[in-house]
């Protein structure tokens, strides 16, 4: 993998503390202790990772069509694809034009829609940002319930017929979800520079000031935590791709290190079940 670069049109959050105006009752608040680590990326010494290890190591798991409240009141059927996706930039949008090219109409719910001699499937928004289009209310690649092919995300549905990992079929912000990655550059007192990657969690605020006012999200919610795998290594391809096999290979080390250890956790999340005596 090259080296990491910063996104464009990154916006920033803001300050607001939970609850939040949209908040559902099993959500835990936004501020709490977390552990984070730091260490030198092994594949490029100008550049340290920062990771949250309250999060990475915390068993959420997406429960979509199995718990998902949706992030707008009434219609949890969309999960978080209520809003259309947006494109982190121009590669992005061409390498999923690539994948939609090969959907039909027995997978794809709005082919006709999005592919006909008039049709579309990406947009400008009101603020010039391309997105995909939003159709009857949500992403026009989410088949809808009692959709012959299957409800959920054609693009994703696309990836597991063909043996391929999500993430190579769908934008970026929709398969890093709910892994937020951030670039800060930071000038050190000897005078040299590094380039700061945080892996954390993709909380209310990293939808920016809307965040605050989703009817739902599933980090937080207890509803979502379980005891499956934690999210370090269910999202391992993910992780992979945002900090390559090196890095991903010494966070994965730290993960295994942090709950391995006979101490009471510090700083676990607060979504997570409670470790019997405890």
């Amino acid at each position: 993998m090259a080296k990491v670069k910063a996104r464009k049109g990154a916006k920033k959050s803001t300050g607001t503390t939970a609850p939040t105006k949209g908040a559902v009752p099993d959500e835990a608040g936004l501020d709490f202790p977390r552990a984070w680590v730091e260490f030198v990326d092994p594949a490029d010494e100008e550049q340290v990772f920062r990771c949250d290890l309250t999060w990475l190591t915390s068993r959420w798991a997406c429960v979509f069509g199995s718990g998902c409240q949706g992030i707008v009141a009434g219609r949890a059927a969309d999960g978080c694809c209520s809003l259309g996706a947006h494109f982190s930039d121009d590669d992005d949008e061409k390498r999923v034009a690539g994948h939609v090219a090969r959907l039909t109409a027995d997978d794809w719910q709005f082919h006709t829609i999005g592919t006909g001699s008039d049709g579309f499937w990406a947009e400008e928004n009101e603020d010039g940002e391309r997105q995909t289009r939003v159709v009857d209310g949500a992403c026009i690649f989410s088949n809808r319930p009692g959709f012959s092919g299957g409800q959920g995300c054609a693009l994703h549905a696309l990836a597991l017929r063909e043996g391929r990992e999500p993430l190579e079929t769908k934008p970026d912000v929709c398969w890093q979800l709910p892994i937020r990655r951030t670039f800060d550059w930071v000038d050190r007192p000897d005078d040299s520079r590094v380039l700061i990657v945080s892996i954390g969690e993709y909380d209310r605020r990293g939808w920016g000031p809307g965040g605050h006012d989703l009817h739902w999200w599933c980090t937080s919610a207890t509803s979502a935590h379980g005891t499956g795998d934690p999210v370090y290594v269910s999202y391992r391809p993910e992780l992979t791709e945002l900090m390559g096999e090196a890095g991903y290979a010494e966070l994965a080390a730290l993960c295994e290190r942090r709950l391995a250890s006979q101490l009471p956790l510090v700083a676990p999340h607060p979504a997570d079940p409670v470790p019997p005596g405890a």
